[in-house]
């Protein structure tokens, strides 16, 4: 008992002045909510063969496998506006169908679901569709950025400027954001420290009353490349600093952590999560690819980090704010 005392005061004192998680609902060890779900319709299996179908029937029904009530599931809209794939006819068309079909998946779970629109920032309709989506029922509650499918570049003044009038939207909206923040791998765009700046200095402030939620712990999945520790260690120093940018922000943990390779960065990983304050760690698991990859499986790999059975119910049971109301 005092061992679980002690390391809840000291996720107390590393949360400062940050917007309060929903109180834990339970002392259990399996998560309440995945924070990070996709589902994967015809129309992106197109542009991206690799992906398995995924409805929201199919993604229920590996929720109750591992024990998980709700997800936030996440729009793939960006795929459409992804510039280093072929173009797709009638972009911003596509980009409306993927999130209307992705609303209409989830409605009939509005209990269990909770959908994100998704879109590429730096594209001209960008501001058009959050003003939409800030409309449709199950997309309300967040916008999706991916940074890396849509080449944002954080080191580009030019992005960044757009990038502010996309988070001033979403803000002005009351929508929650999650940002994949890491760059393109594939196009071998600048990444680590300098983008994480860029990001906390002249991005962040133009969204300062909602729940921000940088995705994959700063990185894309995986923490094997040094500049995702680089860039991460920018908000641990924030943090520690007490900067009253990151209020309102939460870091999800999917992907981390391989299932069939899992990472040789554990300890690193776990040393991390704790500078950073259990209770800022949102569980996620990411897109499902089964048999390989569920959320039941991606669970059972979190677990494999060096972090007390205090922290993991901690983590397990924390809720972002952008869930409340949601039921």
């Amino acid at each position: 008992m005092k061992l679980i005392l002690v390391i809840l005061a000291c996720a107390a004192a590393s949360f400062g002045t940050q917007q309060q998680l929903t109180p834990p609902a339970s002392d259990s060890l399996t998560p309440v909510i995945d924070h990070h779900q996709h589902l994967f319709s015809p129309a992106v299996q197109k542009v991206s063969p690799t992906l398995q179908p995924m409805n929201a029937t199919e993604l229920v029904k590996l929720l109750d496998e591992a024990g998980i009530r709700r997800a936030v599931v996440l729009s793939l809209g960006y795929q459409f506006g992804n510039p280093n794939k072929p173009p797709v006819l009638d972009e911003y068309s596509a980009v409306k169908a993927e999130n209307d079909w992705t609303a209409a998946q989830i409605a009939p779970f509005g209990d269990r679901l909770v959908g994100f629109c998704g879109l590429n920032p730096l594209k001209p309709y960008a501001l058009e569709e959050i003003s939409r989506c800030a409309h449709i029922p199950q997309l309300r509650s967040g916008l999706k950025l991916h940074f890396g499918n849509s080449d944002v570049d954080l080191t580009n003044a030019d992005h960044v400027k757009t990038l502010q009038r996309v988070f001033a939207a979403a803000n002005e909206r009351r929508m929650a954001i999650v940002v994949h923040m890491r760059s393109s791998v594939t196009a071998k765009r600048p990444y680590g420290a300098p983008s994480a700046r860029a990001f906390l200095d002249h991005v962040l402030p133009f969204a300062p009353d909602v729940p921000v939620q940088i995705a994959h712990l700063a990185g894309a999945g995986g923490y094997d490349d040094p500049a995702i520790d680089e860039a991460l260690a920018v908000f641990v120093d924030a943090i520690a600093n007490h900067d009253s940018r990151m209020k309102h922000v939460y870091f999800d943990a999917s992907g981390v952590i391989g299932v069939e390779k899992p990472s040789d960065k554990l300890n690193l990983i776990a040393t991390r999560i704790r500078q950073i304050g259990v209770n800022r760690v949102l569980y996620g698991s990411d897109g499902a690819l089964p048999p390989a990859y569920t959320p039941k499986k991606a669970w059972e790999a979190f677990r494999r980090l060096p972090l007390t059975d205090a922290e993991f119910k901690i983590i397990a049971n924390n809720r972002a704010p952008y869930m409340e109301g949601n039921h």
